[in-house]
């Protein structure tokens, strides 16, 4: 077998090898979001809400159980403005207000109320108010996954903030509401129970505790060292611009139906492939013939469709063609660069011509060859001129010597 028919024949099973595995992987790729791969992060002006809530609390110290639990109630509210950084985690900051009722043990302490007494006790009543600084983490997001369309979402939240006291003077001159210049700080926890009525609006039962500061009496003794709160409100929530979250988009590869026959033939090419490799391998170790010239080319290139750039197995045998020229430093030779007029448009044709006689030149320069010995053109025809279905034996570059 002629080197050149050898040559021919290789890139041509290397083509048809192309196409196999082209055809099989020509399927069609859908697109989808993956939850698994976690969520993106929306813009900075998204995820925004502000809650407006209303409920009651509940003093709980230890002098404050001698007076009845019925009495121990005052009313509360809350408003804050909160935004959520993920599915699972959020901020919110606003103003708390409560009431408190308790007891004292004497008549100059804070909030007591003028004659009115339980026992040996005083009754007192004052309101707490202040900045509050929450963190939440949604619970549903976290322990079953993020649902856009989820009606219910339990989040639990911990904070701090400080609270200034108000209270009536106790003197009995002045019952109006004052400042007492009671400074506390309060840490809190609690869980919200939300109920989502639309995109952008849910209700919410928020049930808290708060741990605050004891109280002291005009005179700065402390009494009541350390209470707390436990408190119930009733909320509506506005949620702002974007509320959801959005998945990565993945793609997703549909598994072919039936493609045994196309890896059996795929097989078989490679196969042949690999004796044609050996025989090469064979030939190429032979000791160079003298060349018989004769009307062909040299050595003819072929490409896979839309392709300029040469193969691996390419590469071989251009620098099998480029030991032969070196071995004739007097001739010159002429590359001639070809595409199939069956495909593509002028100008892609146009630019895979040059392309591919251009790097055929360019690996035989880098293996020795003389610039002095090549000369690259195109031609805007059909190399075998055999009719669509032989397209394959039109992409190609032709290495002829020189008239």
């Amino acid at each position: 077998m002629k080197k050149g028919t050898l040559l021919a024949c290789a890139c041509a099973l290397l083509f048809g090898a192309q196409s196999l595995a082209a055809q099989e992987n020509a399927q069609e790729v859908s697109y989808t979001t993956d939850p698994a791969q976690g969520y993106l992060m929306n813009k900075m002006k998204d995820n925004w809400f502000i809650t407006a809530e209303g409920g009651a609390s509940f003093y709980i110290a230890s002098k404050g159980v001698h007076r009845e639990a019925g009495d121990r109630f005052m009313p509360a509210a809350s408003i804050y403005v909160g935004k959520w950084i993920s599915p699972v985690f959020g901020l919110r900051a606003g103003v708390n207000w409560m009431g408190l009722k308790g007891l004292a043990t004497g008549p100059d302490y804070f909030g007591v109320l003028n004659g009115e007494r339980v026992g040996n006790y005083y009754k007192t009543k004052y309101n707490e108010v202040g900045p509050v600084f929450d963190v939440m983490v949604n619970l549903t997001n976290w322990w079953c996954g993020y649902k856009p369309n989820r009606v219910y979402n339990a989040t639990v939240y911990v904070g701090a903030g400080a609270y200034f006291t108000f209270t009536k003077q106790a003197d009995g001159k002045d019952y109006s509401w004052k400042n007492a210049d009671n400074n506390l700080m309060t840490l809190r926890a609690g869980i919200i129970n939300s109920f989502n009525v639309s995109k952008h609006v849910a209700l919410s039962l928020d049930i808290r505790f708060s741990g605050i500061d004891g109280l002291q009496n005009f005179g700065g003794a402390n009494w009541n060292r350390k209470y707390g709160s436990l408190q119930g409100y009733l909320g509506v929530t506005y949620n702002f611009n974007k509320t959801d979250w959005s998945a990565p988009v993945v793609p997703v590869y549909p598994e072919p139906e039936n493609c045994d026959a196309l890896r059996a033939r795929l097989a078989a090419a490679d196969a042949r492939i690999a004796d044609l490799e050996s025989q090469l391998k064979d030939c190429l170790a032979r000791p160079v013939e003298t060349v018989v010239e004769n009307n062909g080319p040299l050595a003819t290139v072929y490409y896979p469709i839309g392709v300029s750039r040469l193969s691996r197995e390419n590469q071989r045998v251009v620098k099998a063609i480029a030991h032969v020229m070196t071995q004739n430093p007097d001739k010159k030779y002429v590359l001639t660069g070809w595409a199939d007029n069956y495909t593509g448009s002028d100008n892609i044709n146009m630019r895979l011509r040059k392309n591919r006689a251009e790097g055929v030149a360019k690996l035989l320069k880098s293996n020795g060859v003389a610039a002095s010995q090549i000369t690259t053109t195109t031609n805007n025809g059909n190399l075998s001129d055999l009719g669509e279905k032989c397209v394959a034996l039109d992409r190609a570059v032709t290495i002829e010597e020189a008239k």
